[in-house]
């Protein structure tokens, strides 16, 4: 893994575009409160917040979620112009799902209503609703998981869904990427200062 575990850190870890970086650390994260929340990714979480079983508490809705990982892989595949960061969270107030079974029908979703992929209907009349359900029956709460550890299985891509704003104060910035380098806020620090 990425970064030390969990019990180690107390921290979750959260990617943002570095022109949200200033904003972030002066108003902390709030789950509406980037331009994409409604271009890319409201009516995506509508969809598998419709598809949601009964034994899941009312509380957790992706559409009002706020989205880190417990950890990343040593290959991750990280975005240029991107910050990462640490976040403090409520465990009460988190989930864990499987990431990789609601990113496989991201793109039949958005793409159903262009005419040349109008077959990602037909896949997420198919597969979307199955695909979903199996999302919901794998979660659980972030402290059932902190007990069961599925985010280390083979195979089940977790990412944490935050159901409480973060202050400024439980923010910690930690890396920045850009095209060329993956580094500390310190060595960026010392690279503006003509240390490096």
């Amino acid at each position: 893994m990425f970064f030390s575990d969990y019990k180690d850190t107390g921290y979750v870890y959260h990617v943002a575009a570095i022109t949200d970086l200033k904003d972030i650390l002066e108003n902390g994260i709030k789950y509406n409160d980037k331009n994409t929340y409604i271009d890319k990714y409201l009516g995506f979480h509508k969809y598998i917040d419709s598809l949601k079983n009964e034994e899941i508490p009312h509380w957790v809705q992706r559409e009002k979620a706020i989205y880190a990982s417990m950890n990343y892989s040593t290959d991750h595949q990280w975005h240029s112009h991107s910050v990462v960061l640490g976040l403090k969270v409520n465990p009460s107030k988190c989930w864990i799902a499987n990431e990789s079974l609601a990113n496989k029908i991201y793109e039949p979703f958005i793409l159903q209503h262009i005419d040349m992929f109008s077959d990602a209907r037909d896949y997420l009349d198919c597969h979307g609703e199955r695909i979903i359900r199996k999302y919901w029956d794998t979660s659980l709460s972030f402290k059932d998981n902190l007990k069961l550890r599925k985010d280390r299985k083979e195979g089940y891509d977790e990412e944490v869904l935050i159901f409480h704003s973060i202050p400024p104060d439980d923010i910690k910035p930690i890396y920045i990427i850009s095209d060329h380098e993956f580094t500390t806020i310190e060595n960026w620090i010392k690279y503006f200062k003509g240390e490096d």
